[in-house]
């Protein structure tokens, strides 16, 4: 009965300890609020702004690559990351994830990438992703593009989350 009841300790711990690993990747709205909140109260602009609100966003948890893309003469160019460096500096409208987004001009939330024909590996550790564009009006500028090493990482609060945030980059692109 005394190890039983030991045994029962010792699970239960671990499970709450499960519980509390998997929280610690789900970002809070007030996480998210603050980083909206330090971007936008930011006195940089352009570039400068790109580069914070992509350093931000390395430091969130499941957030394991962080970039921009600038959307120019029909072709994504990379501009600010965080993470491991990619040979995908430039992406043709339609391929990837990435090119997906611009062609169906439509936010990308995809939650394992290797389920994916049209795939463009940029680390083998990679298994979920979401793009969220950034537009002024009705013209797209560009796309946040987040890698994440869990199946699942993102979802519809990590999309919402990520479009406040295009607001501020695309009001001071």
């Amino acid at each position: 009965s005394r190890a039983r009841n030991s045994n029962y300790r010792i699970f239960h711990h671990f499970e709450n300890f499960g519980q509390i690993i998997q929280n610690r990747s789900v970002i809070t709205p007030q996480d998210a609020d603050l980083v909206v909140d330090e971007i936008r109260s930011s006195p940089e602009t352009g570039h400068g702004l790109r580069k914070l609100a992509m350093e931000k966003l390395s430091n969130l948890p499941g957030y394991n690559w962080s970039g921009v893309y600038r959307f120019e003469r029909n072709m994504l160019v990379l501009d600010e990351f965080f993470g491991a460096p990619t040979d995908h500096t430039q992406i043709e409208v339609g391929v990837g994830v990435c090119g997906t987004a611009i062609a169906e001009g439509t936010n990308q939330i995809v939650k394992d990438v290797r389920k994916l024909d049209n795939y463009l590996a940029c680390s083998l550790e990679t298994r979920s992703e979401i793009v969220v564009l950034v537009r002024k009006g009705a013209e797209i500028l560009g796309q946040i593009d987040i890698d994440g090493h869990e199946v699942g990482a993102f979802d519809e609060s990590d999309e919402k989350f990520l479009e406040r945030l295009a607001n501020v980059l695309a009001e001071r692109w």
